[in-house]
């Protein structure tokens, strides 16, 4: 990933992360990865492609997926 997308991308998780933060998680741009109590909710796939992913893909349209690992 290059600098310029790694900095867009972060920007975007900033913008969603008062989202995960409020209930208890977190996510972190390794690659990315949901952290807190997101790690073990069962509604953390949903959280993902619905929170996550569409607030990444918006607004960094260099990024054409979001996965779970």
């Amino acid at each position: 990933m290059s600098d310029a997308i790694r900095e867009k991308v972060q920007a975007a998780l900033d913008k969603v992360r008062p989202y995960l933060q409020g209930d208890g998680g977190d996510v972190e741009l390794v690659r990315v990865r949901l952290t807190g109590a997101c790690k073990g909710c069962p509604m953390s796939q949903q959280t993902l492609k619905g929170g996550v992913e569409r607030m990444v893909l918006k607004e960094v349209p260099e990024v054409k997926r979001v996965e779970a690992v």
